[in-house]
């Protein structure tokens, strides 16, 4: 199935989708937002055009893996983006994905104003991948964890 991955950030959000198959995970961009109802309308925008089964939106837990003010703003969005969208809406846990996503955009030689733009997206991705690969270990148990 088709799955939207949310990285919600204050100023930027990152998104990502995968293919029917599961397989492949791609960054389709961000909306530099700063209103969260602004951004809502523009993730279910985005679902619909996408024609996506399933929202995954990151899910920022501390790192002793509790849940943080953060976390809280994070589920606050997902609940009303549930209101705003027709697809179940799932979290995931996004530790350090901003991390990595900077270590991919070093690897990739990506500085300044290109890497501020896209690194929300690659997150995005990032937190997608991790999902699916979930998925895959755990095909009885549904949804995500």
């Amino acid at each position: 199935m088709k799955i939207l991955a949310v990285d919600y950030g204050d100023a930027r959000t990152g998104l990502a989708v995968c293919d029917a198959g599961e397989m492949l995970a791609s960054p389709v961009g961000v909306i530099h937002e700063w209103n969260r109802d602004r951004v809502l309308v523009a993730v279910a925008r985005a679902a619909a055009e996408q024609r996506v089964e399933e929202i995954v939106v990151g899910n920022p837990l501390n790192m002793d893996g509790s849940a943080g003010p953060r976390s809280q703003l994070c589920h606050e969005f997902g609940a009303a983006l549930q209101q705003l969208v027709e697809v179940p809406v799932v979290y995931w846990d996004e530790r350090g994905t901003t991390v990595t996503a900077t270590r991919y955009l070093n690897v990739t030689d990506t500085r300044g104003k290109k890497r501020k733009n896209v690194v929300d997206a690659v997150a995005a991705t990032i937190i997608l991948e991790s999902y699916l690969n979930w998925r895959r270990n755990h095909p009885r148990e549904g949804q995500g964890g």
